[in-house]
């Protein structure tokens, strides 16, 4: 059986952390940024941690199974 290939899209959207969670980026930080709050914008900047729900099919497009 061939290799399974890793969905291009996902590895620019996701990144694996040393302990084996997935990284990524909010949403709503490209434009219209005019009505939001500095405080909103700024939270938006940081990365945060995947849902434990939505792992499975990530590692799957990452094809890390």
């Amino acid at each position: 059986m061939p290799k399974m290939k890793t969905k291009s899209g996902a590895k620019k959207r996701f990144s694996i952390t040393g302990s084996g969670k997935i990284k990524r980026k909010h949403a709503y930080k490209s434009h219209i940024l005019t009505k939001k709050a500095k405080k909103r914008k700024r939270n938006l900047t940081y990365f945060t941690n995947v849902d434990k729900t939505d792992e499975k099919n990530i590692k799957l497009c990452l094809a890390m199974k």
